[in-house]
């Protein structure tokens, strides 16, 4: 677990169950109690007003009227929330879509300019298709936390993305790779970049991919990618019934 993930099912548990104790914490991250301190104070500093009770009872508190003006959401974690409830949307048997969906306007309204022009680029570049009935799944794993920042960064600043690969037959290589979109296929997600090696597109699957950094060089251009008749734009989708 990276220390945003940490950090922020820390807050998660201090907001769910009210006054805890450090070991409680540690043992709920799976983290020592020095990190835990440590990731404490950052969130401190971020803002969050988390009290120590001294004494035999005693514990740690956050307070709930600090947690209502805490961070904002950043542009990659808006960007999954509206993929997330898109889905609940397509799917039309999950209750509570709705709702979710005007939840997660509000939280839109909260945007800076700069950080709604980001996620209108991200959005453009996402684009949804029909996973293949024949398609295997018994290897698919959870997807590396840090990968959604890592290619919002790499996406929007043009910059390359290596990162170790997985392939079917479970040899791991070193590879690098322009982010040009990301294509979902439920209930896979793939990262379509540009193999400067292959000198050709690739489709890297997400659970697959350990490892990312971005790769500090010239920024790379924008390529049109070649996808199938049956993937369509994201965007496209918010326009259906």
């Amino acid at each position: 677990m990276n220390t945003r993930a940490r950090q922020d099912q820390l807050i998660r548990h201090l907001r769910r169950n009210g006054l805890t104790t450090i070991g409680t914490l540690a043992r709920t991250v799976g983290a020592s109690r020095r990190t835990v301190l440590r990731d404490l104070s950052c969130l401190r500093d971020e803002g969050y007003l988390i009290h120590s009770e001294p004494g035999p009872g005693g514990g740690l508190l956050l307070d709930p009227q600090a947690a209502r003006s805490g961070p904002r959401l950043s542009v990659s974690e808006v960007f999954a929330l509206i993929v997330t409830v898109s889905a609940m949307q397509i799917a039309r048997d999950v209750p509570f879509a709705d709702m979710a969906d005007s939840g997660l306007a509000k939280i839109e309204k909260g945007l800076s300019p700069d950080q709604l022009r980001d996620l209108r680029a991200l959005l453009e570049g996402l684009h949804v298709g029909r996973l293949s009935p024949l398609q295997d799944l018994s290897d698919r794993g959870a997807m590396d936390p840090a990968l959604l920042p890592c290619f919002e960064t790499a996406f929007l600043d043009r910059q390359p993305l290596t990162f170790d690969y997985r392939d079917a037959k479970g040899r791991v290589t070193r590879r690098m790779a322009e982010p040009q979109a990301m294509l979902i296929l439920p209930p896979l997600w793939y990262l379509v970049g540009w193999d400067r090696e292959r000198g050709d597109f690739r489709h890297f699957r997400m659970d697959r991919i350990a490892r990312p950094e971005i790769a500090p060089g010239p920024p790379f251009r924008r390529r049109r990618v070649p996808f199938e008749k049956d993937v369509c734009p994201f965007t496209a989708l918010e326009s259906r019934p």
